[in-house]
């Protein structure tokens, strides 16, 4: 059995995020939206995604970006996608990590994926993006 720890750094976050994308590149729900806006080389997209928890856990500069842009556009996700994306985190959390931080990224992500679905079904029912 592998000895869990807490998230404290970025080669957790790293490790982290390799192993939920893993997920994600193979998963019959995800892996057909995932594919068709991200180019064969998913490198760029996991490096801005190691700095993306990195300050989203650790409060660290350097991610530049507004996640919710990406997404504001993809008319063909729901909250059928959302279930299966944090069912997948929560499950990637689970298996390597335990405590505090490991509980704050699958609280965040939580958060980050009802607001992304409150946000994309008022796309959906009055036409209009707002992206701040």
């Amino acid at each position: 059995m592998k000895l869990k720890k807490n998230i404290t750094g970025i080669e957790d976050i790293k490790l982290m995020v390799d192993q939920f994308y893993t997920k994600v590149k193979t998963d019959e729900l995800l892996s057909p939206i995932f594919l068709q806006y991200i180019p064969a080389d998913w490198q760029p997209h996991l490096e801005k995604m190691y700095l993306f928890w990195n300050a989203a856990l650790f409060g660290e500069k350097g991610y530049m970006g507004n996640p919710f842009s990406k997404h504001a556009k993809m008319d063909t996700i729901g909250p059928a996608h959302f279930e299966r994306w944090l069912f997948l985190f929560y499950q990637t959390i689970d298996e390597h990590f335990i405590g505090f931080m490991a509980n704050d990224a699958e609280w965040r992500a939580s958060v980050m994926a009802d607001n992304f679905m409150r946000r994309l079904a008022s796309i959906k029912q009055n036409g209009i993006i707002t992206i701040v």
